[in-house]
């Protein structure tokens, strides 16, 4: 009779396992999300995309962000080309504080950059994910998945 040997894993390889997806997964449908709602019209930060990027017509720039961003989500969520793909959400994400610099006065109350409005606040917090698509692209081994 055979015996049949059982792999056991520690919690902790249990959560390496899938903490990476998990993560990746998140942080698609956050694009996801908030691309759809630039898609849709109902984007509550279509005003801050329009002051980071004044140059360009917001009638254009807001929708085509949000089918950049469901497509980014997409393609994040399916791991296709996952250097690629992390890559460019990194350089999206640090885009996102472009607004600081073009109107500071929609993220900081009073000139004072420790003082921050809600707006601010919805943006800063993008510092956190872009270091959580650094770790990713830190663990990606392959080019394509």
């Amino acid at each position: 009779m055979a015996t049949r040997s059982v792999e056991r894993t520690t919690p902790r390889e249990r959560l390496d396992r899938w903490a990476a997806p998990a993560l990746r997964w998140s942080i698609a449908v956050v694009f996801l999300w908030f691309g759809a709602l630039k898609v849709t019209g109902a984007s509550p930060v279509a005003e801050l995309v329009e002051a980071a990027v004044p140059w360009v017509d917001p009638g254009f720039l807001v929708p085509a962000l949000g089918w950049f961003e469901v497509v980014l989500g997409l393609v994040l969520l399916l791991g296709w080309l996952p250097r690629l793909t992390l890559v460019v959400a990194a350089v999206h994400l640090v885009g996102t504080f472009l607004v600081f610099v073009q109107a500071p006065t929609l993220v900081i109350f009073h000139g004072n950059p420790l003082l921050l409005t809600t707006n601010g606040e919805f943006v800063l917090k993008n510092v956190v994910l872009v270091c959580a698509v650094l770790v990713l692209l830190g663990r990606t081994t392959t080019r394509t998945s």
